[in-house]
């Protein structure tokens, strides 16, 4: 599956000077989108809206970049096209939280001009960015990537720093995308991804995950290795690697293009997940442990993104949408998780400061076979069962739309999330506690099964309010929650 080593290598960089302040041209284009934002969100279609997940005011969004702490705020950059719900040239959207729950739009941070802004990483010694940029369009896109930097004066207002970082890989490739930033000592760290151009058939590409080093952001840069290497047995190409350490050993987290369904596996259009292994900061070599292994099993995960905070190491991920789009909207990020690496299991759970959304409580005690609870369009259950015999809820609204079954086999120990039919399922094997966290927005559902060994997001789109029954051969004892809104609607 890997290739590992080692290959010294000096890279040019081409350093241009210029003032931190935005252009007048970067101020008027930023105050085009505030002025159309503004105008635009007075015409957004509330029925499906999320509540306490981040979204762009307007438009479409993907995936979540430059995620950080900086002076007390947690900052959040996304992808996102006001325009228009469906992809168009990227702008980068930026809101901020003091707890990963509560957040803050802020204006616009980059507006296209010649180019699309792609993938980034915040620097954190610093309030720079650093990102993909390519000119490529919509309709021609084409594989010429490189990797600059946006400077902010400490008001974020960010600005084009006018510095072409990386130009192309050791090989020449112009395929260079995806930078993250990590400090190790007194040195700073970059991992980016190369796609080779060995064929045109996608299906024979490799990719390759770099790491560099530099003592100046702007200069002295030094390719160090390609610590690790694809061939097809995970996909064409990787997207957004990530590199960091838990508990004693190493994690790198990747997105695939290209894998084929293994039996419950790899069932989305495209993959998340990680492989856990060791690595030396001397020799700069990535040693797997064992082989990839997915993220998050449910239907619409994608494009994690990472920070640490107080020797905590938190994730979030596009939460992709499908029928909010005739609303003027569409695509989410999930809630914020916090990681944890337990053996070789790579655990994911709500964040704390979850608990801080809870409205009122709608139920506390036992809920027999086809009982119901009501929500609005928000709720949180804590359910607890016997899990040596199944479990079925069934949950849809009150007026209509999608509906989801959860299920557990005892039999197989697998968890099912059946969406009308399009099923994902994985075994589990608790860890300690046997709880379901179940969390329910307008259109989405997250499940975190026990410690969070084996966690679902899928979006669900239903009408009316939340309808959870109970359909199991057992009774149920369930504690359930309406939960505040947390974000801009």
């Amino acid at each position: 599956m890997f290739k590992l080593y080692m290959k010294p290598l000096n890279l040019l960089v081409i350093t241009l000077a210029c003032d931190l302040k935005q252009t007048f041209a970067e101020s008027a284009a930023k105050t085009i989108v505030k002025t159309y934002i503004r105008e635009k969100n007075q015409t957004i279609k509330s029925s499906y809206r999320l509540y306490y997940h981040v979204a762009a005011p307007v438009g479409w969004i993907n995936y979540p970049n430059g995620f950080s702490y900086h002076k007390g705020e947690y900052h959040l950059f996304y992808q996102f096209y006001p325009y228009d719900s469906h992809e168009g040239p990227l702008h980068w959207g930026h809101m901020v939280s003091p707890n990963l729950v509560d957040w803050v739009h802020l204006p616009t941070t980059l507006v296209p001009d010649n180019s699309q802004y792609f993938s980034d990483c915040t620097v954190y010694y610093n309030p720079l960015l650093m990102d993909t940029e390519s000119e490529s369009t919509i309709e021609e896109p084409v594989l010429e990537e490189n990797q600059n930097l946006e400077s902010n004066d400490d008001t974020m207002a960010f600005h084009k720093y006018g510095n072409l970082v990386l130009a192309v890989a050791p090989n020449g490739s112009i395929d260079l995308r995806d930078p993250k930033v990590r400090k190790h000592g007194d040195h700073r760290y970059d991992v980016l991804e190369r796609q080779t151009e060995d064929t045109v058939d996608e299906t024979g590409y490799f990719s390759h995950s770099l790491l560099y080093r530099y003592s100046n952001i702007i200069m002295n840069w030094e390719f160090l290795s390609v610590h690790a290497e694809s061939t097809s047995d995970l996909g064409y190409k990787w997207k957004y690697t990530d590199l960091f350490e838990l508990n004693g050993k190493h994690v790198l987290l990747l997105y695939p293009l290209g894998m084929d369904p293994q039996g419950d596996r790899y069932k989305n259009v495209h993959q998340a997940g990680y492989i856990i292994g060791s690595y030396n900061n001397e020799t700069f070599e990535f040693l797997p442990d064992l082989h990839y292994q997915e993220l998050d099993f449910g239907h619409d995960f994608y494009a994690a993104q990472t920070t640490a905070k107080d020797g905590k190491r938190y994730l979030i991920a596009w939460f992709e949408g499908r029928d909010e789009d005739v609303d003027g909207w569409s695509g989410a990020l999930t809630t914020f998780r916090e990681l944890e690496l337990v053996g070789y299991r790579l655990v994911m759970k709500p964040v704390e400061a979850m608990i801080n959304l809870r409205e009122k409580t709608v139920w506390d005690g036992d809920i027999a076979k086809n009982l119901s609870i009501q929500f609005n369009k928000t709720g949180e259950l804590l359910v607890s069962a016997n899990f040596n015999k199944r479990v079925v809820l069934e949950i849809k609204g009150s007026n209509g739309g999608e509906q989801v079954s959860l299920r557990w086999n005892p039999r197989v120990r697998k968890v099912v999330v059946d969406r009308e039919g399009d099923i994902r399922q994985m075994e589990w094997l608790p860890l300690g506690s046997k709880v379901w966290r179940i969390f329910l927005d307008t259109s989405s559902l997250e499940l975190f099964c026990g410690e969070g060994e084996v966690v679902f997001s899928t979006r669900v789109y239903s009408a009316g309010s939340w309808q959870v029954t109970n359909l199991s051969p057992q009774v149920l004892n369930v504690v359930a929650y309406t939960l505040w809104r947390s974000v801009p609607e």
